[in-house]
Parts: C-alpha cells; sequence; structure tokens
C-alpha cells in the first residue's frame, strides 16, 4: 500500500481482499466471534497508511468488508480517531443473503450466502465526499468501475464505458498477476518482486494499463494478456452492471511498461445475480506414505491393502493417489522416493481423524520396507462447499451508506438480458460453435518436431467453483492459427488425462490470440474441498505446457 501511494500519482487505490475460500475463513471466524468476518489485514495496512493517503489525496476503494461490511467502516473511523485523523467513511452492503435464505429460496446449512453486487453502491459513496469506501462481496471489476462511475457520470445505460472499466478492473483485481507475476514467460522480465499495475481511465471506457517507475516486473501484451485469460469462461464476462465482451478487447502497446485498452463492448448484464454460497461440507485428512527405492508400486498395493483391511470404520471417501518422484540409481534418499497420498473424508471427524492415526501407527512396524510418512496423522480438518446460485436482483437491498450515515438504496440494472427463470445460470444469446478446424483446411507450417507445447504457447489458470478455467494463448498469428487448428478439446483431454470424461467448452479469443477452456467438474466442490492435487487449478496451464506434441519448426 505505502509503494503505490508513494510511487506516484494515484487517485483512488483499490484492494481485492476476497475469494470464494476467503469467504468461508470469515464465516468461520464470525463462527467463533460475531464481531468478526471482515479481513483484519486490511486494518493493519491502513494504521501505516490512511495519513498518507489523505495527505496526497488519494481515495481508498475495498472489499476487505467481507461479510461484515458495517462492522470494518466502524473500525476504521476508530482507527482514524486513534490516529487523529478526520477520514469520511462509508460502506456498500445489501449483499448478505443469509438471513432471508427462506425467502430466496437457498438451501439450509449455509455458512455464508452473499450476492455479487455492482459498482454504483461504491459511486454513490465517492460521490458523497468519501475518503475510504468499505464494501463486501462486490465483484472485485466493481472496485475500479465504480471510482469511473464517480468521475465521469457515467449512467446504468452507457455500458460500453462500463465495460471498458470492468477489464480494466480484472486486469487489476489480482494485483501482481498484471505486471508479470505468475506469468508463463517470467524469464524473459525481473519479477523477484514484480510492482502493482494501475490503470489510468478515460471518459469512453478505454484505459492504460501501466505501473509506477522503478518497480519490478513489466507491464506488456502478454502479462495483459495472461491477466485477461484469468479465470473467465468464454467471451462475454458477466457481470452485476454489464456484460463485457472479451472477443472486442483491442490490446496496444504504448511504449515500456504501457499497454492501452479498447474497443470494449458492453451488453445489458444478465437478468440474475449471482451469489456465492458457502457450507461446511464435512471433515478431510490426507496421510502421506514415503515409498523409496523398488518396487514401488508393489509397495503401493500393499500399504493400500493393509491400510483398507484395518479400517473398522471406512470414511465415506478414500483417495489414494501415486506420485512417481523417484529417480532410478538416485544419489539421494529423497530422490529415491515416490510419494503415495490417501486423502480421506467424512461427516464423521473421528472416521478421518482417530481412526487413520490408528492404522498409521499400527502398519509402522508392519509394513512395506521402508515403512515412514512425511508426517505423523493428525485431526481431521472441516472443508467447506461453494457453490453458486442465482437470484432476482430486485430482492437484494443494494444499499450504500455515506460517511453522514443517510442511506441510499441502489436499484438493479434497468435493462437485462432474459434468461429462463430468475434463480438458474443465466442464458445469454448462444455463443457460436467452437471452430475446431477453420475453413480452408490445414495450414502447412513445414516440418514438425516433438517439443513442449510452452515453447510456443502462454497458459493462465484458475478455479470458479468446482470448475477450472484455462486461457492458452500464441505469440503471433501464425501460431494462433496453429493452435487454434491443434488444442481442440480432444486433444485437451489427450494430453491432460485428469480431464477425461468431463464436460469441457472451448471459445476462441481472437483479438487476444487465445482459446479458452471451461473443464467443468475438475475442482469437486470447489477449492476448501481439497478435491486434487491442486485445488485451485493455478498450475493446470503449466502442466499443459509441459506435455509435449508435434510442433512446426517454423513457430519454434
Amino acid at each position: 500500500m505505502r509503494e503505490m501511494l508513494t510511487g506516484g500519482p494515484l487517485d483512488v487505490l483499490t484492494g481485492d481482499y476476497l475469494a470464494e475460500l476467503t469467504m468461508l475463513i470469515l464465516a468461520r471466524d464470525r463462527l467463533k466471534d460475531p464481531s468478526l468476518g471482515y479481513a483484519r489485514t486490511f486494518l493493519r495496512q491502513l494504521e501505516e497508511c490512511l495519513g498518507l493517503a489523505l495527505e496526497r489525496g488519494v481515495r481508498i476503494v475495498v472489499n476487505a468488508g467481507g461479510l461484515s461490511p458495517a462492522r470494518l467502516a466502524d473500525a476504521v473511523r476508530e482507527l482514524a480517531k486513534g490516529l487523529g485523523l478526520d477520514a469520511a467513511v462509508g460502506h456498500v452492503e445489501g449483499d448478505d443473503l443469509l438471513p432471508r435464505r427462506s425467502e430466496l429460496g437457498l438451501p439450509e446449512g449455509l455458512l455464508a450466502a452473499n450476492a455479487y453486487l455492482g459498482a454504483f453502491g461504491v459511486a454513490e459513496c465517492l460521490r458523497a465526499g468519501a475518503d475510504v469506501v468499505v464494501t463486501g462481496r462486490v465483484t472485485d471489476a466493481s472496485l475500479v468501475v465504480g471510482p469511473a462511475i464517480a468521475r465521469f457520470g457515467w449512467g446504468a445505460g452507457d455500458l460500453d464505458a462500463l465495460a471498458g472499466a470492468t477489464v480494466a478492473g480484472h486486469v487489476l483485481e489480482c494485483g501482481a498477476q498484471a505486471t508479470g507475476g505468475n506469468y508463463a514467460f517470467f524469464r524473459e522480465h525481473d519479477v523477484t518482486r514484480p510492482g502493482f499495475p494501475l490503470a489510468e481511465l478515460h471518459p469512453d471506457g478505454s484505459s492504460v494499463i501501466t505501473k509506477h517507475p522503478g518497480t519490478g516486473g513489466a507491464v506488456t501484451i502478454g502479462t495483459v494478456t495472461a491477466q485477461l485469460l484469468y479465470e473467465t469462461a468464454g467471451p462475454r464476462y458477466l457481470g452485476p452492471d454489464v456484460t463485457a465482451r472479451l472477443d472486442t478487447v483491442r490490446l496496444t502497446g504504448q511504449g515500456p511498461d504501457r499497454v492501452r485498452i479498447d474497443g470494449v463492448r458492453g451488453e445489458a448484464p444478465p437478468a440474475t445475480l449471482k451469489a456465492g454460497l458457502n457450507r461446511l461440507g464435512g471433515h478431510r485428512n490426507e496421510v502421506v506414505f514415503v515409498l523409496t527405492g523398488l518396487d514401488v508400486e508393489a509397495k503401493a498395493a500393499l500399504v493400500r491393502r493393509q491400510f483398507e483391511d484395518a479400517l473398522v470404520r471406512r470414511p465415506a471417501e478414500l483417495r489414494w493417489t501415486l506420485a512417481r518422484t523417484d529417480h532410478v540409481d538416485a544419489a539421494t534418499e529423497e530422490a529415491a522416493s515416490a510419494l503415495l497420498r490417501l486423502t480421506a473424508r467424512d461427516r464423521d471427524p473421528d472416521r478421518v481423524g482417530r481412526e487413520l492415526g490408528r492404522v498409521a501407527v499400527e502398519l509402522g512396524l508392519a509394513g512395506y520396507p521402508g515403512f515412514h510418512l512425511t508426517a505423523p496423522p493428525g485431526p481431521g480438518a472441516p472443508y467447506g462447499v461453494f457453490e453458486a446460485a442465482y437470484v432476482d436482483p430486485a430482492a437484494v437491498e443494494h444499499t450504500a451508506v455515506l460517511p453522514d450515515g443517510r442511506r441510499v438504496g441502489i436499484p438493479p440494472a434497468p435493462v437485462t438480458t432474459p434468461v429462463t427463470t430468475p434463480v438458474t445460470p443465466p442464458v445469454i444469446a448462444p455463443e457460436p460453435a467452437p471452430v475446431e478446424e477453420p475453413a480452408g483446411g490445414a495450414e502447412d507450417l513445414g516440418p514438425t518436431r516433438r517439443a513442449p507445447l510452452g515453447l510456443v504457447a502462454g497458459a493462465r489458470s484458475g478455479d470458479k467453483g468446482g470448475d477450472a478455467n484455462l486461457g492458452v494463448w500464441a505469440r503471433d498469428e501464425p501460431g494462433r492459427r496453429w493452435l487454434v487448428r491443434t488444442l481442440t478439446t480432444d486433444r485437451l483431454r489427450e494430453l491432460l488425462p485428469e480431464t477425461a470424461g468431463l464436460p469441457i467448452t472451448r471459445h476462441q479469443l481472437p483479438n487476444l490470440r487465445a482459446l479458452n477452456f471451461t473443464i467443468t467438474g475438475l475442482l469437486g466442490e470447489g477449492v476448501a474441498a481439497q478435491h486434487r492435487f491442486d485445488p485451485q487449478a493455478k498450475a493446470l496451464g503449466e502442466w499443459l505446457r509441459s506435455r509435449h506434441l508435434d510442433i512446426p519448426e517454423a513457430l519454434l
């Protein structure tokens, strides 16, 4: 925060503190202490930097309010008073649907239920003179769109401008991911300590993504493309205020560390509002066996037989995964070892705690040769489940609470795109069928050789509930045409066998030279359920880039 406030000119400082997993963590905090439910790290940052922000006239907009935006707003006022500062604080509320669960037809047993609100409540607080605006669960991009609405006077009908600011907000929301963090071609830049991105927003919704001079990392068409593809699903990026058409985005380099975004078209938002639902799914535990030296497969089979035979109260779910991290004739014991991971889930914590520990201890002197574990078995831990629901926006009490205490209701979007029913996922105009082979047949690029896909393509991946999103882009137009022909959904399943049998949707984004895949169900019940080795699919793209296929030498 200090770096952003001191590194160069700034009008508004935004902070995105919330993710699907964060909401579950905050809900568990609130269970222990009803006064909690917000991101306390924000207060620690603000204690150091609030005076600096006020001195420089920089306004702060954050969603750190989580489940308790009003409480965080009060805490900010107390903090400012304790520092001898006069700060006008507003907040946005109405996203919490839990008190109205029955009325909205939401399921029982929820820890949290929050609608994804739009940007107009943020704008209302800023127009009323707020120095700090605290929100709960607004969309990530709304933190950027709200200040733009307040500055430029946009209304609900300015769809193209709103869409452009939404795209800028999406680029900024994950901080250094737009300046070289988690970037596929990281070796091309010094990303030891990447700076944070900023957007220069214009009245027509266009923007320039850049960063403060002297900060690390880089802003390039590649780094911005990577973030644009992150956790999106197809050309339409749905939001409560606008649907931004990602297939209309134009990126243009404007010199070192400057990328212009323009051409973004906006459509009416969907007629339903997305809500995130969090609940406890049960308890989970894992035991990791170390298998060293010879006969790894046989050792794994033995311990699996022994373990399952010894269980008296078998957990509802047992999953075994063997990672062949061992090397032949290894020079170190660790390099000679493979890892066999047992993951157990059950509603009863004892079945994934005491029971697993008991069996592991009993096998300690009666198992495979070299038996040992990476850590002693511990008690089972609760895990959460995230799912999305869709509600009527008119039923959500989106409210801006201004610095003087006045409460202003924020109406839903006046024009929306119809959906089939008010509680099902939005059905927008149908997408064109994914093109697996462009007209005119395959382009002859000459001889090929076997090589990793990552030599010619970048990737960025992440999670949306139980689904994984995987964006892949080429670095030039010939590479894009080859990628479109080559990386079909069937080929993706071949390269990533874990996706076999799962529904995969592919979309093209020609302006970004990219393909975007949604892999339904790969992550089970979401990140908190820890369904797979990489529960948020963060490295799914890097796995794909490491896979070998026949690539034209002209592209290499």
